[in-house]
């Protein structure tokens, strides 16, 4: 009798973008994996028992099949790609392109998305004493200098396609599409952005980012 492979285990909350990219990443290579809810706003992220596994505290954490513990979304995913690099590559073999995807992905994962998450926005209103209104523009006007600037970088490349660099999603639309669905969440007008729109749009047509979608998480809550 064969004993059944182990499954990668993904830590995760079903709205935390971080942990919304590594799902497109997993679901692009074809690896099998397991759900394992970490409620953020129940700061299950916090317990003992988390940080043991993931001293930072946040998620995404994946567990390999070998048990190796992995933390930050942008070297998991770099860590996927390397792992099956022959599957949906999400690095291009020239090395400009790759630096240029690299690149993008950084400039919403670094400089975007930290300034926006849970423990920024609760510091703000708890220790800083802003209003709902003032938290607003803040969300806002983050996410919209970094959008301005994102698609000025996909019309200036000479390398943009159908997704972010060529005709295959990359790291940087695993990265865009959660930033774009964060965006709409918080009521940012994205549709001044008209090559960003275009790319979410032709990515929530993948399976692979069909089924990585909050919506279709077990711990999703409306």
């Amino acid at each position: 009798m064969t004993t059944p492979a182990a499954r990668m285990k993904l830590y995760n909350y079903y709205r935390s973008s971080a942990a919304y990219r590594v799902r497109i990443a997993l679901n692009l290579k074809g690896i099998a994996w397991d759900y394992i809810g970490v409620h953020l706003l129940k700061r299950e992220q916090r317990a003992p028992e988390y940080l043991r596994i993931n001293p930072f505290g946040l998620v995404p954490t994946l567990v390999d099949d070998d048990g190796a513990v992995l933390t930050q979304s942008l070297a998991i995913i770099e860590y996927l790609d390397e792992l099956k690099p022959r599957k949906s590559p999400l690095l291009p073999k020239d090395r400009h392109a790759r630096a240029h995807v690299r690149a993008l992905a950084q400039s919403l994962a670094c400089d975007v998305h930290p300034l926006n998450n849970a423990r920024v926005l609760n510091w703000l209103t708890n220790e800083i004493g802003v209003t709902q209104q003032q938290k607003d523009a803040w969300i806002a006007h983050w996410i919209e200098t970094g959008f301005e600037a994102f698609e000025q970088a996909l019309d200036r490349s000479g390398l943009s396609g159908a997704f972010c660099c060529g005709d295959l999603p990359t790291l940087a639309d695993c990265v865009l599409v959660p930033q774009v669905f964060s965006a709409r969440r918080f009521n940012v007008d994205v549709s001044q952005y008209p090559r960003i729109v275009a790319i979410d749009a032709l990515c929530n047509t993948l399976p692979a980012f069909v089924a990585a979608h909050p919506k279709q998480q077990p711990d999703f809550a409306p």
